[in-house]
């Protein structure tokens, strides 16, 4: 075996491909994206009328907003990507909830008025 040289320890720097803002990014990783989104939405309720391309665009369109972002690494934006996914699923099921309730609470309402 050989010794290690000490500049061995160094980080390596990471290809171009690998750094960048996120419309530099997003299409590099985009396939990764849609198999996390699909995965993610496989486990939510049936007849979820949110789409995996939807989801990923959603998280474009969170992520563009900040500006130009210089991404470490592919890991880091795929990462932070998924969990703004993880977030617009949550806030996502929180407004459906939040229709149901209201939709029951005025139902509810109506049939009270009624009752002399």
């Amino acid at each position: 075996m050989c010794a290690r040289d000490a500049d061995d320890d160094a980080p390596t720097p990471q290809p171009a491909a690998h750094q960048g803002d996120t419309d530099t990014l997003l299409p590099l990783v985009y396939a990764e994206l849609r198999r996390l989104a699909h995965r993610y939405l496989r486990q939510e309720r049936s007849g979820h009328t949110l789409q995996a391309t939807a989801l990923v665009h959603e998280v474009y369109l969170r992520l563009a907003p900040q500006g130009p972002a210089d991404w470490n690494d592919r890991g880091r934006f795929v990462g932070i990507a998924a969990h703004l996914m993880r977030q617009v699923l949550v806030e996502y099921a929180r407004g459906r909830n939040r229709y149901k309730r209201a939709a029951r609470t005025s139902s509810a309402c109506r049939s009270r008025m009624a009752l002399p």
